[in-house]
């Protein structure tokens, strides 16, 4: 079977769902998501601690609402592997106790779990691991600076111990989250390896990082720019300090979203009247500000489109590496009346679908 080289860190919405769907098949056998359940209510969720309060509170709703979203999230994989992340929802067991189950034996996906999570929790995921025969994902988020002498060490050695699972069967992921500065966390990042990597032999481990901004200044003044990549130079400052783990560290990323929008619940009223197109270069993305409403919209729309794929960033339908994302944007640039524009999750499915395929082919060596 061949190795996973990428690890893309990704919501369960339907625009990350269809997004995985739409690329391309020889890439999507070298890539195992991790799919964040997002939470159902409530105010947003912070990375790596349990609210003070549980804003989820029903248990059958819960139920009702998880049930088909796990059931999507399946059909989405396939026979594809992957991981799955149920901080936001697992806190009530009964509401989330037969999808969890689902996942686990009824599909190739891994459940995940942390130090700082329920001792219940981690206990529950981990005999779900036990009975599906596969691994189980430790997802550890990391903050600058980590103090090599702190507590994170010895917590991991005792939920390694209460596990009992054998290394073998223990996937590590360590998430920096949000990076703005690649030359700050790849002290955090080399940190976590050298301690925490090399701590027992595990079956896999992911480093994970974004980049998408989540908050654009003077977005009204200046609908498109670029923005660095600083997970990929993260990546690349890894593997010069640590050549020897180069095909051992799983390089991992958030596509183009921004680090925290999987702690967010699902919104139901309209948006500000506006979205933005994204694509990913080698070393930044093209963001593009479109409307999503108004009588002119769908001119704007397309004029941003042509900005991208007018772009020397942009990687024309002739060249090695172009898949659906380019395909999209190219039509919708030069299409003519409303079909073919898009929505915002259109453009999000669009961008994520172009941002796998590139990484996916550049860490498969296929550009």
């Amino acid at each position: 079977m061949a190795r996973t080289v990428y690890v893309p860190v990704l919501p369960t919405t339907r625009a990350a769902r269809r997004a995985y769907e739409h690329v391309d098949a020889t890439v999507r056998r070298r890539i195992e998501p991790l799919w964040t359940l997002v939470p159902r209510v409530g105010p947003e969720r912070l990375r790596d601690a349990p609210p003070v309060s549980e804003p989820e509170t029903d248990e059958t709703l819960l139920s009702d609402w998880l049930t088909p979203r796990v059931n999507d999230l399946i059909e989405t994989m396939g026979d594809n592997p992957g991981w799955v992340d149920a901080a936001h929802v697992e806190r009530l067991i009964h509401g989330s106790a037969d999808s969890l189950w689902h996942l686990a034996v009824g599909s190739r996906l891994r459940l995940v779990t942390g130090p700082e999570r329920a001792p219940r929790h981690q206990r529950y995921a981990a005999d779900l691991a036990f009975l599906s025969g596969r691994s189980l994902g430790i997802r550890l988020t990391l903050h600058e600076p980590l103090d090599p002498h702190g507590s994170l060490r010895p917590q991991l050695l005792d939920l390694i111990d209460r596990l009992c699972l054998p290394p073998s069967r223990l996937d590590l992921i360590l998430d920096l989250g949000p990076v703005t500065d690649a030359g700050e966390a790849v002290k955090t990042a080399l940190i976590a390896i050298d301690l925490l990597g090399a701590l027992v032999p595990w079956r896999t481990l992911v480093l994970a990082a974004g980049a998408f901004p989540r908050v654009m200044d003077d977005i009204d003044m200046q609908p498109t720019r670029t923005a660095v990549r600083h997970d990929r130079r993260l990546h690349h400052l890894v593997r010069t300090a640590r050549p020897e783990l180069t095909r051992r560290i799983v390089y991992g990323d958030y596509s183009v979203e921004h680090a925290c929008s999987a702690n967010i619940a699902p919104v139901r009223q309209p948006g500000p009247g506006w979205s933005l197109l994204r694509y990913t270069t080698p070393d930044g993305f093209l963001i593009a500000r479109a409307p999503t409403r108004g009588p002119d919209h769908v001119s704007r729309v397309r004029a941003q489109a042509r900005w991208i794929v007018e772009h020397n960033g942009f990687r024309g339908l002739g060249d090695p590496g172009h898949a659906e994302g380019e395909r999209w944007l190219r039509a919708c640039a030069y299409g003519d009346g409303s079909k073919g524009s898009g929505n915002a999750e259109t453009w999000l499915r669009a961008g994520h679908t172009q941002h796998m395929d590139f990484v996916g082919r550049l860490l498969t060596g296929a550009l």
